[in-house]
C-alpha cells in the first residue's frame, strides 16, 4: 500500500484580430483554435514594467460551425489568453470587459442551482465596494489561482464579484506580494454554477511569477515553454472508438449528466477532447500536435492543466520509452520552499497533474531521428468518474534550425531575500478538522437522477454549497496552521483546492508521508464502495498571511462538482489581540473536531 502511495502521490506533483464591439459578424472566428496536427504556437506574454502591469481583457463567445460553444479572453491586440508575467511586488491593473451577447447565452443549470439567478449585492456590506448582480450563464469574473492576494472586490473575490455584458468595464487592481513564491499560476472564471462551462469552452490563461531561477539555479539560463492543456466537448462525439487489437472497443456508458463514465480498460471513448495551447487533439483519430526544439536542448516547461474535468498523466516517450523529467516547482511552488533547500530536482517518469494543476520541470530534447512524444496516460478517476484514456498530445520534433522559442530565464539571477518564516511542516497545528466529499442523486426517488455533489464539515449536515447565505462554513483566524484530513465518501475521484493558500500533504490513507511540497490542489482517491475506511488525505492548512483575511472558498476543481455544490465558504478573521493556542471557532451549525 505504501509503495502504491508514493508512486500515486508524489506523480501528484509531475494541463484573432476581433472587434473591439459587442456585435460580431457571424462568419468572423472569435476565440480562434489552431489547426488539428499543427504546430504548437506559445502564448503571447505581457510583461509588467517599471513594478507594473496594465491589461486590458474582453470576455467573449463564440459558437463554431458544429455548435460547440467557446469562451475566451482577448487582449486589446486581439491575442487570446495571453501568459500575464509579473514580479514580486508588481502592481496589477486589470481591466475586464464582458462581451458575451446575452441573446446567444442559453446554458441551462446544474439541478443544485435551481434557486438561481442569485443576488449577493442583498447584503448591505456586500453592496458597498462589490459589483453584485445576478450570478448567470452570462455573468463572468476572474479568480487568481494560487496567488495570496486579498479575497475582497477588485483584487480576488470571487464570491460577489459578477460582471455583466451590460456593464462597465470591471477594474481588477491588486499587488503580487513580495514574498509570492516564483512559478506558474493561473487565470480563470469562477461564477458558482457556470465555470464548468465557461472553462471547457476555453475561458484561461497563465500567469507567471517571475524569478525561478533565483530561487533555484538548475534552471538559470533555459528557454521556457508555456503549456496549456485544456479540455473540450468531443469534437467528434458519434465517433466509435478506433480498434488497435482484437478486442472490441468499451461499451460507452454514461452518468445522469451525459457523461462518458470510466471504461476501467484505459482505452474507449473520453468524456473530453484535449488541446494543448489551442490546438486540438480530437478523438478517435488523436493526431497530435507539433512541438519543435533543437536536438538535445534543455528547456524549462511550465505545464497547466486548466482542463474543467480532465486529469491527466504525462509522460515524455522516447523511440516509446519513457524519459526522466527533473521537476522543478509544484502548483506555482519551487520544491525547494519550505525549508527544502537541499533538494533542486525530483526525478519522475510521469506526472499526474489533476485539474488545475501546475508542474514545472527540466526536459532535455531528443537526439536527431528519435521519435518523442508527450502523450498522457489513462487515469483510473473510479466507477463513477469520467473516462480519461491514454491518448498523444505532441510530437517532438527536433530541428538545428528550430526556432527559439520567445522566453529564456536569466542566465545570472541576483540572490533573492528569501522571507525568514517557519517552514510550515515544522508548524505544530491548533486544531484537527475532516471534511468529506459525497454525492447523492437530485431526486432520492430516482436513482438515475442528475447527482448533487457535498463537500461536508464533519458533524453538519451535508448540503451543496449556497451562495446566498451570509454565514461561511469554517471560521479560522488568521495566523493559524490547522490540519485537515479530506474523506472521499464517493465512486469518483474529487481534486481538493482552497483558494488564497497552499498547504502540505502529511498523509495518504492513512500512511505518513515525508513529503515538503507545497501545493493548492490534491487528488483523493475513490471509494470502493465496501470498505470500512474511505481514502483520505491528511493536509497542514497555513493561514498566517495577513493578505488573507476575508471570505473565500474551497472545493473541489472537477468543475461539474463544484457547480454542482461540491465547495464551502471559509472566513479568516483577523488575528485576535491576544490569542488563545488551540482556540477553533467556528458558526452554529458547522462544527471542527
Amino acid at each position: 500500500m505504501r509503495r502504491r502511495f508514493l508512486r500515486l502521490a508524489l506523480g501528484i506533483f509531475f494541463s484573432c484580430l476581433v472587434p473591439t464591439t459587442v456585435a460580431q459578424a457571424p462568419s468572423r472566428e472569435v476565440c480562434p483554435r489552431g489547426v488539428v496536427g499543427g504546430q504548437v504556437p506559445e502564448p503571447a506574454d505581457l510583461r509588467s514594467r517599471a513594478g507594473a502591469l496594465r491589461v486590458e481583457l474582453s470576455y467573449r463567445e463564440f459558437t463554431d460551425t458544429q455548435g460547440l460553444v467557446r469562451y475566451c479572453y482577448i487582449d486589446k491586440d486581439g491575442r487570446q489568453s495571453p501568459t500575464l508575467r509579473v514580479k514580486p511586488g508588481d502592481q496589477v491593473t486589470l481591466i475586464l470587459r464582458n462581451e458575451v451577447l446575452r441573446s446567444e447565452v442559453s446554458h441551462t443549470e446544474s439541478p443544485a442551482l435551481a434557486v438561481q439567478p442569485h443576488s449577493m449585492a442583498d447584503h448591505a456590506d456586500v453592496a458597498k465596494s462589490c459589483v453584485g448582480g445576478q450570478m448567470t450563464a452570462a455573468s463572468t469574473n476572474l479568480h487568481f489561482h494560487g496567488l495570496t492576494i486579498p479575497p475582497v472586490c477588485h483584487q480576488d473575490d470571487t464570491l460577489n464579484t459578477f460582471v455583466q455584458p451590460s456593464a462597465d468595464p470591471f477594474e481588477y487592481s491588486f499587488k503580487i506580494p513580495p514574498d509570492q513564491p516564483p512559478g506558474l499560476y493561473w487565470y480563470h472564471p469562477h461564477v458558482h454554477g457556470f465555470t464548468k462551462t465557461q472553462v471547457l469552452g476555453g475561458a484561461s490563461g497563465a500567469l507567471i511569477v517571475e524569478g525561478i531561477e533565483a530561487a533555484n539555479r538548475e534552471v538559470s539560463g533555459l528557454p521556457e515553454r508555456v503549456l496549456v492543456i485544456r479540455d473540450q466537448e468531443l469534437i467528434h462525439p458519434d465517433a466509435p472508438p478506433e480498434q488497435t487489437d482484437s478486442m472490441p472497443p468499451p461499451q460507452v456508458l454514461r452518468d445522469a449528466e451525459g457523461d462518458i463514465l470510466n471504461s476501467g480498460t484505459g482505452s474507449g471513448k473520453p468524456a473530453k477532447d484535449l488541446s494543448i495551447n489551442f490546438v486540438p487533439v480530437p478523438y478517435p483519430k488523436y493526431q497530435p500536435a507539433v512541438i519543435a526544439m533543437k536536438p538535445l536542448e534543455r528547456q524549462l516547461w511550465r505545464i497547466l492543466n486548466a482542463s474543467a474535468i480532465t486529469y491527466l498523466d504525462l509522460q515524455l516517450l522516447f523511440n516509446d520509452r519513457p524519459q526522466n523529467v527533473g521537476v522543478v516547482a509544484l502548483d506555482g511552488i519551487p520544491i525547494n520552499h519550505n525549508g527544502n533547500e537541499t533538494q533542486s530536482l525530483v526525478w519522475k517518469r510521469h506526472l499526474l497533474i489533476p485539474p488545475a494543476g501546475r508542474v514545472e520541470f527540466v526536459v532535455k530534447g531528443p537526439k536527431p531521428g528519435v521519435h518523442a512524444s508527450l502523450v498522457t496516460r489513462s487515469v483510473d478517476t473510479g466507477p463513477a468518474g469520467e473516462n480519461d484514456p491514454t491518448r498523444p498530445l505532441a510530437t517532438i520534433v527536433t530541428s538545428d534550425d528550430s526556432p527559439d522559442v520567445q522566453s529564456r530565464l536569466q542566465d545570472s539571477p541576483a540572490d533573492v531575500n528569501t522571507p525568514s518564516i517557519v517552514p510550515l511542516k515544522n508548524v505544530t497545528p491548533v486544531r484537527m478538522r475532516k471534511l468529506y466529499f459525497s454525492e447523492a442523486p437530485a431526486d432520492p426517488r430516482n436513482p438515475s437522477s442528475p447527482t448533487v455533489f457535498y463537500l461536508t464539515v464533519e458533524g453538519a449536515t451535508p448540503a451543496p454549497f449556497d451562495p446566498k447565505s451570509p454565514l461561511p462554513n469554517l471560521t479560522v483566524n488568521q495566523g493559524d496552521v490547522e490540519d485537515w484530513v479530506i474523506e472521499n465518501r464517493t465512486k469518483e475521484l474529487h481534486d481538493f483546492h482552497i483558494h488564497q493558500i497552499h498547504f502540505q500533504l502529511l498523509q495518504w490513507n492513512g500512511v505518513p508521508v515525508d513529503e515538503p511540497y507545497l501545493r493548492d490542489t490534491v487528488n483523493v482517491a475513490y471509494w470502493d464502495g465496501t470498505s470500512s475506511v474511505y481514502p483520505s488525505v491528511k493536509l497542514r492548512m497555513d493561514f498566517r498571511n495577513p493578505s488573507i483575511v476575508g471570505t473565500f472558498v474551497y472545493h473541489c476543481h472537477l468543475l461539474e462538482h463544484e457547480d454542482g455544490g461540491m465547495m464551502g465558504a471559509i472566513r479568516v478573521q483577523p488575528r485576535p489581540a491576544n490569542p488563545q493556542p488551540g482556540r477553533s471557532t467556528h458558526n452554529a451549525g458547522h462544527s471542527s473536531l
